[in-house]
């Protein structure tokens, strides 16, 4: 028992050691999660030309001839 005491930093020191772990492996979860999270947005797939002039459509900011003409040029 004497061994365990002096390995963990005795009585006063022990529970600050054990607190300091498990702080430690909180905040790895943590910022894990957060890590993940932020590479899921970055991944997702960049619009197409046509969808931006779909929506551009749709918006009403270019008329249907336009838009006819504009397909025709990205095909």
């Amino acid at each position: 028992m004497f061994f365990h005491d002096i390995f963990w930093g005795g009585i006063w020191f022990g529970w600050m050691f054990r607190m300091l772990i498990i702080v430690i492996v909180i905040w790895l979860v943590v910022h894990s999660f957060s890590r993940n999270q932020n590479n899921r947005n970055m991944q997702l797939p960049a619009e197409s030309a046509l969808d931006i002039l779909k929506k551009r459509y749709a918006r009403g900011e270019i008329s249907k001839e336009q838009f006819e003409q504009m397909r025709k040029d990205l095909e």
